[in-house]
């Protein structure tokens, strides 16, 4: 089943935002959704990768659907909340939660420390979420890349959407275009597939693809939408441009450890989400100075106007 509203365009992947010492700041909410806003960002994708879900309790998990939904009832962002845990009775908790609260659509990645042996233990596992929110689309999140869960998602799909009857398509976190074509396509294509690799995206749009979900579009939101909109005119010369300062973009800002340089920028744009939890490092100063500098050197505050 499609979702009442498909997942087109830019749906931003948030941080969770922490205070210096590391706690929950579910005040930053608000002003992160302000700024996405600005930039022409309708939906967040919360609580998964970028928001550092499996280094978050569940009630913090809990608080940040609250915070998120509070906003959004507010006139902010619609939300997606990624529901994903090594726990089912986890994963179905922030399900049923969301669904209580209003989501527009859940997502649950693969456990990963108890890995699903078959796709028929995959889908059973969906199965198991998707059926605590049983009038919310879901989405299943394919990362193997950070799960080590790969199957093929042609067979996911045509699967799942005899037993998930709220399936409604991928959050489709994996560089491998040609079985994203074959996804768009499984059974007769009645799928919404966001892509998630934002170095791959104008691939990615050649192929198909009408929406996205990206760590990028917290802090680079008008490339972003500069891309869609060139490629959207036919413009592929200017779409290649604005795909190439994606790619540069995440390479410098992998070269520093991603997660603390993505929050590092965020704080430049004076969006207080806070440092990492570990494992994940916090930048020190002189590397946050560094970091700056590589920004400014390669035209980043110009970019992102």
């Amino acid at each position: 089943m499609k979702p009442t509203i498909p997942l087109h365009g830019l749906t931003t992947a948030p941080h969770t935002p922490f205070h210096p010492d590391g706690t929950f700041h579910p005040e930053a909410v608000a002003l992160q959704a302000g700024h996405f806003q600005r930039h022409g960002v309708e939906s967040v994708f919360i609580g998964g990768t970028t928001g550092e879900c499996h280094s978050l309790t569940l009630v913090e998990r809990l608080a940040l659907t609250d915070r998120w939904m509070e906003t959004s009832q507010n006139g902010g962002p619609r939300v997606v909340v990624h529901a994903g845990s090594n726990c089912l009775a986890d994963a179905r908790a922030l399900a049923a939660h969301a669904e209580e609260r209003g989501a527009a659509a859940i997502a649950a990645f693969a456990p990963s420390y108890f890995r699903p042996a078959s796709l028929e233990a995959l889908v059973a596992w969906c199965q198991e979420v998707s059926a605590a929110a049983p009038a919310t689309p879901f989405y299943f999140y394919d990362f193997p890349a950070m799960t080590g869960v790969s199957f093929p998602m042609p067979d996911f799909l045509a699967i799942g959407h005899r037993r998930i009857p709220m399936l409604a398509g991928l959050k489709f976190t994996n560089p491998d275009l040609a079985a994203y074509q074959r996804c768009l396509r499984t059974e007769g294509g009645p799928w919404d597939l966001p892509f998630g690799v934002d170095e791959h995206l104008l691939g990615a749009l050649a192929l198909g693809a009408q929406g996205a979900v990206g760590s990028g579009f917290n802090f680079a939101a008008p490339l972003f939408r500069r891309l869609l909109d060139a490629f959207n005119a036919g413009d592929l010369e200017t779409a290649r441009q604005e795909q190439f300062r994606a790619v540069r973009l995440a390479g410098l800002l992998t070269s520093f450890g991603y997660m603390a340089a993505a929050k590092t920028v965020m704080e430049f744009l004076s969006i207080p989400v806070g440092p990492p939890r570990l494992p994940h490092l916090p930048l020190s100063a002189d590397r946050k100075s560094a970091l700056r500098r590589g920004l400014e050197e390669m035209g980043f505050f110009e970019w992102t106007q």
